[in-house]
């Protein structure tokens, strides 16, 4: 199983970034939670609420979804990283069973 880490620029890209990848199959599930970001971004010191979605997809799967968030985001520079990870037997089968390809 993969957790896709992506922080996106409000609630609404979040949800519409989820949509579309549960759509495709790509994923089986995702949570959005709110997070203040501070970072560096061209020489001025960033201080922004931003919204974390965590994808929940299988390993098959998780560069395809990365694919297709690269090509929707608004960010030139977004935030996406891939947490391999292990949960109990019955959730990874359906998240098996929700993804094409598993």
């Amino acid at each position: 199983m993969i957790i896709l880490y992506v922080t996106c620029k409000d609630t609404a890209q979040a949800k519409a970034i989820a949509a579309m990848l549960l759509k495709k199959r790509l994923i089986a599930c995702a949570n959005l939670f709110p997070i203040t970001s501070m970072y560096e971004w061209k020489g001025k010191m960033m201080d922004d609420n931003e919204v974390v979605l965590l994808c929940k997809t299988t390993k098959n799967r998780a560069d395809a979804a990365e694919r297709e968030i690269k090509r929707v985001h608004s960010y030139k520079c977004p935030c996406i990283i891939k947490i391999p990870c292990k949960a109990n037997k019955e959730y990874e089968q359906w998240i098996g069973e929700m993804v094409v390809g598993k």
